[in-house]
């Protein structure tokens, strides 16, 4: 992050262990998700595709909120991808 002067707002600990409830929470409250676990990378509009598809995108294999979460404006991106970030970090 710093490599890319991003400023960060809040850092949660990883043994905060969050979960779908969490991942709903954070639906809430942006227009965009974008969910990236390797090289797939799922974009979902919200609140129109809020469901469990996109809850789902959000977490890893143990149930929890995959890292790291970003809340960029209103999009939320979770998971890496490096391309990903070039367009929306620089």
């Amino acid at each position: 992050m710093e490599a890319s002067n991003i400023s960060i707002g809040e850092t949660v600990k990883a043994s905060a262990k969050l979960q779908a409830e969490d991942a709903r929470t954070m639906l809430k409250d942006a227009s965009k998700l974008i969910a990236m676990k390797g090289a797939k990378i799922s974009e979902f509009t919200l609140p129109a595709q809020a469901g469990d598809e996109a809850v789902q995108a959000m977490l890893g294999p143990t149930g929890n909120l995959r890292a790291p979460t970003i809340r960029s404006g209103t999009t939320l991106l979770v998971g890496f991808n490096e391309e990903i970030f070039r367009q929306h970090f620089g």
